[in-house]
């Protein structure tokens, strides 16, 4: 039954992600190529001074994105801080220095880690005007440097790769401010509320009291998987009935997540001018995505351990609304996608089960990825795969007509290279450093010996790579993890954007070289096989041996 469940699941999730596809994806591409601009949108540039018909070179276009992220941290910093004076604060006190900073840079940066419990911290203020603001244009970001690099592909000797202002203005406005509108509306008729009720107190039928909170849910919501971020309203996320009740808000929550990002290689394809490019960079995403979303069913359906084979299955955790069918499509969408948002609870997972989440995330959240993120991660990886290709038979690697040189490959590589680089860092200090590792196993892991290791390692993993989502059982509201996890969403979210715009600005510089006997088809089954297999092997030889010590050696116990 839960095996035709699964499968009745992922094949109308098929079916409506195909039906978006086109529509969705064309219309992308108009929004980031037409030359006429809306008259809202002519206000806000003549606001803050920005003329939308120049364009600006990569450094520039990078200074944009610093600037505006830096400022959008700094206000939900101080947003957070003055709680306790704003209107709709519920009561709370202002959010302490450290919860604060780490909340600012989660939710600028499309991570939306959160080390606390929203319902009961957060008050309506902060909430709309600081969280669901950054929902929206830190995702707008995303999809701004995704769309430059795709530009300079298509461009030929240019020094200019678009202008920021325009890209972030267009798509919060355009593309994500209208689809969250409708998105909440559906969900609210799903049954998600959106009030401004505060807390009611209700008594129990045991004779026992309660306090159910309220808040405007769908709101948040909506933009909170449409934009791949994943803070929750409510501390049990997604898998609180509030914000989502029904096994359809389930799928649809689901959909929300996949379109935007699932759509991303249709607007490449039609900017580039070849379509089958983007159906080769759709069919390579979806191919990972539909592998590892067996896996982890398949494992999940299994239950091995003595706990899940005592019990008959494995549903610790898991809603019994959507089963272990409905967790693990979700589980798979948000970890695949930077979402982080959660309708089951990974720590609970079998030990080989919640492997594949934080396997999920260590491949970059390219298949499909978030929104933006995960079409420039996989356009790099593209990049490597056909210079590889090129070393294999002694050919100048060329990608789209552009020649992959020394500084392309350089540029690339280094990408590739900061978020394992942050993830097994920060790991390994929580554990080396005598202080931080005796508060790390006395106050932040519950669970000790190898979980408490992949519990450490899932947290470093979900902040390095923007996810947001974590292993329950670790406690990381503490000065280490709200510092350290911190730094690791920062470095891990603008350090790769510092590496893709200056590969869009080295590739918009060169002219197209046309195609040769010896160029290798980028848009056939041949080089989706080829990436497919440079993805998973640049996570594998990297992430194995610390996964050796942590998943794995639980699940081979």
């Amino acid at each position: 039954m839960d095996v035709w469940l699964a499968v009745a699941q992922v094949a109308t999730l098929v079916v409506i992600l195909a039906a978006l596809h086109r529509p969705l994806g064309d219309y992308m591409a108009t929004i980031y190529t037409s030359g006429k601009d809306l008259k809202i949108e002519r206000g806000f540039y003549r606001l803050i001074g920005v003329d939308a018909r120049s364009d600006q070179t990569w450094q520039s276009y990078l200074r944009g994105v610093l600037a505006f992220s830096a400022v959008g941290v700094l206000f939900v910093y101080l947003i957070q801080r003055a709680q306790a004076v704003l209107p709709y604060s519920l009561g709370f006190p202002g959010i302490p220095e450290g919860l604060s900073f780490n909340t600012a840079v989660s939710f600028v940066t499309n991570t939306n880690w959160q080390s606390y419990s929203p319902d009961v911290t957060m008050g309506y203020t902060v909430q709309l005007a600081g969280l669901a603001v950054q929902n929206f244009v830190s995702a707008a970001v995303g999809i701004a440097v995704a769309i430059a690099l795709v530009r300079a592909f298509a461009l030929r000797r240019s020094g200019t790769i678009g202008n920021f202002w325009v890209d972030l203005t267009r798509g919060t406005l355009r593309l994500l401010l209208p689809i969250s509108v409708v998105g909440a509306v559906v969900l609210i008729a799903g049954g998600v509320i959106q009030n401004f009720n505060g807390f009611t107190d209700l008594t129990t039928l045991g004779g026992g009291a309660q306090s159910i909170p309220g808040g405007p849910t769908a709101s948040q919501e909506a933009i909170k998987l449409l934009g791949t971020n994943g803070g929750g309203f409510f501390n049990a996320n997604s898998a609180h009935p509030f914000e989502n009740p029904t096994a359809w808000a389930n799928l649809f929550e689901i959909v929300l997540m996949l379109a935007i990002p699932f759509s991303l290689p249709r607007t490449f394809g039609a900017i580039v001018g070849d379509k089958k490019q983007g159906y080769a960079i759709l069919a390579t995403m979806a191919s990972i995505f539909l592998v590892s979303l067996t896996a982890l069913t398949i494992l999940e359906l299994v239950g091995a351990g003595t706990a899940p084979a005592a019990a008959g299955g494995a549903m610790e955790g898991k809603e019994t609304r959507f089963g272990i069918a409905g967790s693990t499509l979700f589980a798979t969408t948000s970890t695949l996608t930077s979402t982080g948002a959660v309708n089951s609870m990974h720590d609970s997972f079998t030990a080989l089960g919640g492997m594949m989440p934080m396997l999920n995330m260590m491949l970059g959240e390219v298949a499909p990825g978030g929104v933006g993120s995960g079409l420039y991660g996989m356009l790099i990886l593209a990049v490597i795969a056909v210079f590889v290709a090129g070393l294999l038979v002694g050919r100048t690697p060329e990608y789209l007509g552009k020649k992959i040189g020394p500084r392309e490959i350089k540029l690339a590589s280094l990408y590739i290279l900061v978020t394992p680089t942050l993830v097994l860092t920060g790991t390994a200090l929580s554990f080396a450093i005598p202080a931080v590792r005796a508060d790390v196993e006395g106050t932040s892991i519950w669970n000790p010996g190898l979980h408490g290791l992949s519990e450490v390692l899932y947290a470093f993993t979900s902040a390095a790579n923007n996810n947001g989502s974590a292993f329950a059982g670790l406690t990381a509201n503490t000065p280490w993890f709200n510092t350290a996890l911190g730094v690791a969403m920062l470095l891990g979210r603008f350090i790769p954007i510092v590496f893709v715009l200056a590969l869009a600005g080295s590739l918009a510089a060169q002219d197209k070289v046309p195609a040769t006997a010896g160029t290798l088809p980028t848009n056939r089954s041949l080089f989706v096989g080829l990436l497919v297999g440079v993805t998973i092997i640049i996570t594998a030889l990297t992430y194995f041996p610390v996964l050796a010590l942590g998943p794995l050696a639980e699940g081979l116990q």
